[in-house]
């Protein structure tokens, strides 16, 4: 069997998320996860797949069987109606009301949602153009989020530089029980010497002196004597014997110098550091902001996109008027003997779009030609409900989940400090408990979700609208809770009833012909 390279990563993904055969379970119950999924990858051999997954496999065209990406069904039916004149959107909320409103499904997720116009046609010229107004102002945006980020980078750099110049300051306050550290003085006397008096070559400065007969002492007394205020320095000197006045009155200059400026340094320091505190939490609030307003944006630019795959169909010719939309929505109903009846209806469209014009001078479509309903009955758990939609959701965002990694490696280089400074500004920031401390360095941005939000949103937008990156749950596949306690029978009995309802309801409303 021969089949696309999307049907065998359908397959795949079918076993990865728990759709898996007794076969499947015989053959690797004894494999850890990471052998699992490498088996899996592995095959390329469509036949040998199926052998492990509970693929649903279709009569498709007359006598010819092919595997459809679906989970085996209890019951499967399709319809399908052509018409000329028949506005085709009437027969898909059709069937969702009838599911919701007469049959009690009281949940509906939208699964999929995608559609694609032929490249000459009107609707395609007209979706373009909202497309792009849509682009224009996501991408503005997302300028000014890009230039903001790298701001923020500067401003964590800026802190962290201000945090290195205020630690010798901290080992030479003078704190109750606390020794004042000589190598932490003697490292502000140097950047006072270097900074201010201007080092070796100022024949003023304190190592200038020096090279002058009477003054060689002085270094070492500039550097020994410790004095923390200005009214110490002279009784600090004044202690000092065997030395000449002029030495001790230009170790009086140097000291009473440097003490007043490492406490303007000291001070200037802190509140610049205050400062950039605040300016980093207001920053930080201008990022989200801006993420909260290109959220909508990217939403409207995914729906507003032209699925590939249907751009590649014979179906959709370029001089044509056609249109091409895919739709499916899961249903379910309260549980039965531990198992939820749950119906799956796949809605494709090849339509010709008509543009009218309404009523506020706007052309929008009028869809007519083929419509095709399938319609499957399953009985599933909670689990097996939300192992389909994350399956359904993880086709579309491997490339997200390759982006959001790289994305942590980098995040994890400055995150941890980001995280201090803004919890410091006062932001309220949540972490994620860990089970082991040393795994921090391997958690990446898990770890750190709320830190790193203004930087993922930007990924973690498009996210959104393909779908959250999904761990595949390959390691459970032999657990239980996926099969329920209870028996499906009776949720099964349920969901085939309710298909066989909306099938004959359907004909019948449409005045076709019911068996």
């Amino acid at each position: 069997m021969v089949l696309h390279p999307q049907h065998l990563q359908r397959t795949r993904l079918l076993i990865k998320y728990g759709f898996t055969t007794p076969v499947f379970h015989e053959k690797f119950q004894k494999m850890s996860k990471k052998e699992i999924e490498k088996a899996i990858d592995d095959i390329s051999n469509h036949k040998e797949l199926l052998d492990y997954a509970d693929e649903e496999l279709a009569e498709e065209h007359n006598g010819s069987y092919s595997p459809t990406g679906y989970p085996f069904a209890k019951k499967r039916v399709k319809l399908v109606w052509e018409s000329s004149s028949v506005n085709m959107e009437e027969n898909y909320f059709w069937v969702l009301n009838h599911m919701t409103e007469d049959l009690s499904y009281s949940k509906v997720d939208k699964i999929t949602d995608i559609f694609a116009a032929s490249e000459g046609s009107a609707f395609f010229g007209a979706s373009g153009q909202k497309l792009a107004a849509q682009q224009d102002r996501a991408a503005q945006y997302l300028r000014g989020v890009g230039e903001m980020i790298k701001q923020l980078f500067q401003i964590v750099r800026e802190l962290r530089m201000i945090g290195e110049r205020l630690v010798p300051y901290e080992f030479t306050e003078k704190k109750e029980g606390k020794k004042i550290s000589k190598s932490a003085d003697a490292t502000l006397k140097s950047i006072f010497i270097d900074l201010v008096e201007g080092g070796s070559k100022n024949p003023s400065s304190v190592y200038g002196l020096a090279s002058q007969v009477g003054f060689i002492a002085l270094p070492d007394l500039f550097f020994n004597v410790i004095v923390h205020d200005e009214k110490d320095v002279d009784e600090k000197v004044n202690e000092l014997k065997g030395y000449n006045a002029q030495v001790k009155t230009k170790l009086r200059q140097k000291l009473f110098a440097y003490i007043n400026w490492k406490k303007q340094t000291h001070s200037e320091l802190t509140n610049r550091r205050k400062f950039q505190l605040k300016y980093l939490r207001q920053h930080w609030a201008v990022i989200k902001m801006y993420m909260a307003w290109i959220k909508p944006y990217l939403k409207n630019i995914k729906r507003l996109t032209m699925n590939e795959d249907f751009l590649d169909s014979p179906e959709l010719i370029g001089a044509f008027e056609t249109s091409m939309t895919e739709i499916e929505i899961l249903s379910s109903k309260d549980k039965k003997d531990g198992y939820h009846p749950v119906l799956l209806a796949t809605f494709r469209y090849r339509t010709r779009p008509q543009m009218q014009a309404r009523v506020e001078y706007q052309q929008g479509p009028h869809h007519t030609g083929r419509w095709e309903l399938e319609l499957r009955a399953y009985a599933w758990t909670e689990k097996r409900i939300e192992d389909y939609k994350n399956m359904k959701e993880r086709e579309d965002i491997e490339l997200l989940g390759m982006l959001d990694t790289h994305l942590a490696d980098i995040m994890d280089s400055f995150a941890g400090d980001l995280e201090e400074f803004l919890k410091e500004a006062g932001e309220e920031i949540e972490m994620e408990e860990e089970e082991e401390p040393k795994k921090k360095k391997q958690t990446g941005l898990k770890a750190l979700k709320e830190v790193a939000s203004p930087f993922t949103s930007i990924f973690g937008g498009l996210n959104e609208l393909f779908g959250s990156v999904v761990p595949i749950n390959i390691g459970d596949l032999f657990k239980s809770d996926s099969k329920g306690s209870g028996n499906p029978k009776k949720a099964a009995g349920t969901s085939g009833g309710d298909l066989q309802t909306i099938f004959k309801n359907f004909r019948k409303a449409r005045g076709m012909i019911t068996p």
